[in-house]
C-alpha cells in the first residue's frame, strides 16, 4: 500500500525571512468562522468576554517578546486583523535567549497558543462554549508592508472594517454564541 504526504502549500513568499525587522499585517480566523469575538452594533465593534480575552492576549505580546510592537489591530465578530511592527532584540526577556529575533509566525503561533489556553481556563471556570477541535482556523493570512503608502491603506482598512462588516468576505450572520453578552455602546 503506497501512503501519501500530505502536503499542504505554503502561503508564506520562498527564502523571506520572516524575522527580519519590519511591519507585518496578519489576519487570524476563528475556526469554522464562528461569531465568537463580540457583533457589530452601529458600525462600531463590542467586544465579547471572549473577545475581550483575546484582546488582552494580542496586547500583551509586546511584553511577552522583545522586538515586537503591536501597531493598529482590529477584532471582528469572528476573524483579527493586526499590524506588528518587528524590531531587534536587545537582551533577555520573557525567557527569550538574547540576540534571537521572533518570528511573525513565532509571534502568531505563540497568541494562538496564549489565546486558546486561557480560552480553555474560561470554558472550565466560566462555563463558555467549547469549541470544534481548536479555537483558531490552522493557518493565517499576512502581508509584509513595504511602504508607507501600503501602512496608510492597511491601517485605514483596519480602521474602516467593523463599518464595512456587512461586505466583509468573512461576514457571517449570527449572535454570538457566550454566555457573556457584548457591552452596548
Amino acid at each position: 500500500m503506497i501512503y501519501k504526504k500530505n502536503h499542504r502549500r505554503s502561503i508564506r513568499l520562498k527564502d523571506y525571512d520572516y524575522s527580519q525587522s519590519g511591519l507585518y499585517f496578519i489576519t487570524i480566523c476563528i475556526h469554522h468562522n464562528i461569531n465568537l469575538l463580540g457583533e457589530v452594533i452601529n458600525g462600531k465593534m463590542a467586544l465579547s468576554c471572549i473577545g475581550q480575552m483575546i484582546e488582552k492576549q494580542w496586547l500583551h505580546l509586546s511584553e511577552r517578546f522583545e522586538g515586537i510592537k503591536v501597531d493598529e489591530y482590529v477584532l471582528m465578530p469572528n476573524h483579527f486583523h493586526g499590524i506588528i511592527h518587528l524590531g531587534q532584540p536587545q537582551g533577555i526577556e520573557s525567557g527569550q535567549p538574547q540576540g534571537i529575533a521572533p518570528t511573525v509566525g513565532g509571534m502568531v503561533g505563540a497568541f494562538k497558543s496564549l489565546s486558546t489556553n486561557e480560552y480553555i481556563r474560561q470554558v472550565k471556570d466560566n462555563n463558555w462554549p467549547r469549541f470544534d477541535k481548536r479555537l483558531w482556523q490552522r493557518n493565517y493570512y499576512e502581508h509584509i508592508i513595504r511602504n508607507e503608502e501600503s501602512y496608510r491603506q492597511i491601517s485605514q482598512y483596519i480602521q474602516d472594517n467593523p463599518l464595512k462588516w456587512q461586505e466583509d468576505k468573512y461576514y457571517v450572520v449570527g449572535a454570538t454564541p457566550c454566555g457573556c453578552p457584548s457591552p452596548l455602546l
